[in-house]
């Protein structure tokens, strides 16, 4: 019987398309036992079980890159998490080791490969996280969301399969008029859904906050995903505005996504997949700190094929809205980003990824 570990995790990024592919491996072989193994303390450990499947946790963190004082107990953190590796992998006895990345994934993968074992990797971003580099000598394969990543991985190990996105969104059915009743909102309004990702972003929660008023005085009506830190100064500031719908995490993301007319995002690779599968016009505004200054680069790879608009972290307070209010204004443009992100839409990534590694172990 297949046993098959997926490690990673931290954000939102990493956890869904790891579901995803872990929902595939199973629709094609039921019998596949899987297991996840997350960073104990990270949203992995409650989403995963939520999607019903265990997960094992490791006391793991990642390199600070705001404050290096922070990353004195790294070296231990990293070694102790091998020995919890260690104990993982003697009770559940994997055939195979799948990494989504998140800091989880480095120790899982670096054990797989000192016992031997094939060990896959997924590569979501377009610019290469470090880790992954790393481990990418002995994988057996690197699975790619982009074309181009040969300057980063060996070019015989790589296939290009897009980026896993949730079944529940490629599969919607929901229409807008059912969407704006599930918000409560209005038919007659433009809609605009922010998402900061799953712990939400600080500098887009500032800027709406700030121009709160602007929504109304526009038309427009917002969806705002404020992740668990801002919700309670969310709430106060949209006070009783029958246009402000607030929530710290959506669960119904198809039903925000039918919703919109317009999207706030950071540029993670999976926010960006997600948006290209529901073909919507966005405005993207790249997290700063990214491991590589990835989000940037994502956001520059969209903007220079006309599918996105980027406003910068630092400059969203004072341009983020003005931003958001011209392009609800015009039609023309607003069609082009959706077409032009549309193009860009993988729907079967996760199949792709569950057949390889399936097909491996035969």
């Amino acid at each position: 019987m297949n046993r098959i570990i997926i490690a990673g995790g931290g954000t939102g990024g990493h956890i869904f398309p790891a579901i995803a592919i872990a929902n595939a491996i199973k629709k094609q072989s039921p019998q596949t036992e899987i297991l996840f193994v997350g960073a104990r303390g990270k949203m992995e450990m409650e989403k995963v079980p939520q999607a019903g499947y265990q997960i094992a946790g490791i006391d793991i963190a990642g390199l600070n890159r705001s404050s290096l004082i922070k990353n004195i107990f790294l070296p231990y953190k990293l070694l102790k998490s091998f020995f919890q590796v260690s104990k993982i992998f003697s009770t559940f006895k994997p055939s195979a080791v799948i990494g989504v990345g998140g800091y989880s994934s480095f120790p899982v993968l670096k054990f797989a490969q000192q016992k031997g074992l094939p060990t896959y990797i997924h590569e979501s971003n377009s610019f290469a996280g470090k880790s992954n580099i790393w481990l990418a000598k002995k994988a057996r394969k690197i699975f790619t969301a982009s074309e181009g990543m040969e300057k980063f991985f060996p070019a015989g190990k790589i296939l290009v399969t897009g980026n896993p996105v949730r079944k529940e969104i490629v599969q919607s059915k929901v229409g807008k008029d059912e969407a704006l009743d599930f918000f409560n909102l209005n038919a007659a309004a433009t809609t605009i859904l922010s998402v900061g990702g799953s712990l939400g972003a600080l500098s887009i929660n500032e800027a709406i906050a700030g121009q709160i008023g602007e929504f109304e005085k526009h038309q427009l009506q917002l969806i705002w995903q404020t992740g668990k830190p801002f919700k309670e100064k969310a709430l106060a500031v949209a006070g009783n505005r029958k246009n402000i719908f607030v929530s710290d995490f959506i669960t119904r993301m198809d039903m925000a996504y039918a919703a919109a007319d317009i999207v706030i995002s950071r540029s993670g690779a999976m926010a960006i997949a997600e948006l290209s599968v529901v073909q919507k016009p966005a405005v993207l505004v790249p997290y700063p700190y990214a491991a590589e200054n990835h989000q940037e680069a994502n956001a520059k790879t969209l903007v220079n094929q006309n599918a996105a608009i980027m406003v910068m972290n630092d400059e969203a307070a004072s341009k983020l809205i003005p931003q958001i209010i011209n392009l609800s204004k015009d039609e023309r443009q607003k069609n082009e980003l959706k077409n032009n992100i549309a193009k860009l839409g993988v729907t079967n990534a996760d199949e792709v990824i569950a057949t390889q590694v399936l097909n491996d172990m035969q």
